[in-house]
C-alpha cells in the first residue's frame, strides 16, 4: 500500500491496487478516510491487455467506471487507436489536446454504441437514416447536424455540426456499453508523426504518464476512418480512408 501525496493541500491517496484509490485527509493528527475514486487519475497509466474477440468483462467495467470518474483512456477501433474521454469532461478534452497539440478548433468525434443513440447527438433525416444503417458499425465518420445534446464546445461554430460514428470493434463497443454513453475522441496521431500509432507497447512509452489507461487490444491500423458529410443534398466524401466510399454511390 502506498501513501501518496494529493495535488490538494493536506490530502493523502492511498494506492489500494489497480483501479481504486482511497483519498484520505489528516485531521488533528489523524489521517480519516474521506472517499475513494475508481481510476488513477494524474498517476501512471494502467495497461490492460483486453481480448479482441471476447472483451474480458471485469477489464471493460473498470475501463468504463475510470471514464465516468473523469480519466483520459487509450483504445483500439475498427480503423486506429483513439484516446477519448466522456462527453461532460472538458478539462479531459483539454488533457487531449496537450497530449496532441490541437488547436482549439480541432473537431472530435463522438463514438456511440450504435445508430440509436447516435440519433440522440445528431439529426437524421430518414433517407440519412437508411444510408447509415447499412453503414454501421463500420470505419466511417459521419458528419452531421448536431442535437441540443451536444455541447457547444464540439459543434462546428458555422455549420452547427458534430462528426459521429459507431465502431465496429469489439473493444471499444463493450466499453461504450458498459460505460453508457458517447465517447468523445480522436485518432491517437503524435505531433510530427506520418502514421498514428498502432504498436501497444509504444503506446505505452510515449503517453504511460499522460492517460488513465492503456488498452491493449493488439496492433492496430494505420488508416483513419472515411468521412462522410451527410448535411448537403448528396454524400460528399470529406476524407477516403479504411471506410469503403462506394457505399454510399460516390
Amino acid at each position: 500500500m502506498r501513501l501518496l501525496k494529493s495535488d490538494l493541500a493536506g490530502w493523502y491517496r492511498i494506492s489500494e491496487g489497480l483501479p481504486k484509490i482511497v483519498f484520505l485527509r489528516r485531521s488533528e493528527g489523524l489521517i480519516v478516510v474521506v472517499g475513494y475514486a475508481l481510476c488513477q487519475i494524474g498517476l501512471m497509466s494502467q495497461f490492460f491487455n483486453i481480448h479482441s474477440e471476447n472483451p474480458q468483462n471485469r477489464l471493460v467495467v473498470q475501463v468504463a467506471d475510470c471514464l465516468k470518474q473523469g480519466g483520459v483512456v487509450v483504445y483500439p477501433t475498427d480503423a486506429c487507436y483513439a484516446i477519448g474521454c466522456s462527453l461532460d469532461n472538458k478539462r479531459g478534452m483539454d488533457r487531449i489536446r496537450r497530449i496532441r497539440q490541437l488547436k482549439e478548433d480541432h473537431e472530435f468525434t463522438l463514438l456511440c454504441r450504435d445508430l440509436s443513440d447516435l440519433g440522440l447527438y445528431a439529426r437524421v433525416p430518414n433517407p440519412v437514416y437508411r444510408a447509415l444503417k447499412q453503414a454501421t458499425p463500420g470505419p466511417y465518420t459521419f458528419v452531421l447536424e448536431a442535437s441540443k445534446l451536444v455541447p457547444k464546445r464540439l459543434v462546428q461554430p458555422k455549420r452547427k455540426t458534430i462528426g459521429l460514428r459507431v465502431p465496429d470493434h469489439q473493444i471499444i463497443r463493450a466499453i461504450l456499453e458498459a460505460f453508457g454513453g458517447p465517447l468523445v475522441s480522436t485518432t491517437l496521431s503524435m505531433p510530427g508523426d506520418e502514421y498514428p500509432l498502432n504498436d501497444p507497447f509504444d503506446i505505452k512509452t510515449v503517453l504511460e504518464q499522460e492517460v488513465e489507461i492503456i488498452v491493449d487490444g493488439g496492433y492496430g491500423g494505420l488508416d483513419p476512418t472515411t468521412v462522410v458529410d451527410f448535411t448537403g443534398p448528396t454524400p460528399e466524401i470529406l476524407r477516403r480512408g479504411c471506410g469503403d466510399p462506394t457505399l454510399f454511390g460516390v
